[in-house]
């Protein structure tokens, strides 16, 4: 059996996976050292991790308490 081919040229893809990792990062490390509203700390880390970068847009947007 000869093996398939998928298509995806992981050189393209491999600096979209850390930059959505890098940014999961960021609003976690946001979260920890500022308060958040609207939502637990643990909901927002949820939804950021569940949902990149929307997740992430929204919690810097909506969920960060002002400084």
């Amino acid at each position: 059996m000869s093996e398939v081919s998928s298509g995806i040229s992981w050189a393209a893809v491999a600096p979209l996976l850390i930059l959505a990792v890098a940014f999961v990062v960021y609003c976690w490390v946001d979260m920890y050292r500022n308060d958040v509203k609207h939502l637990p700390k643990w909901a927002w880390a949820i939804i950021t991790a569940f949902s990149i970068p929307i997740g992430g847009i929204v919690y810097l947007v909506v969920g960060r308490e002002n400084r």
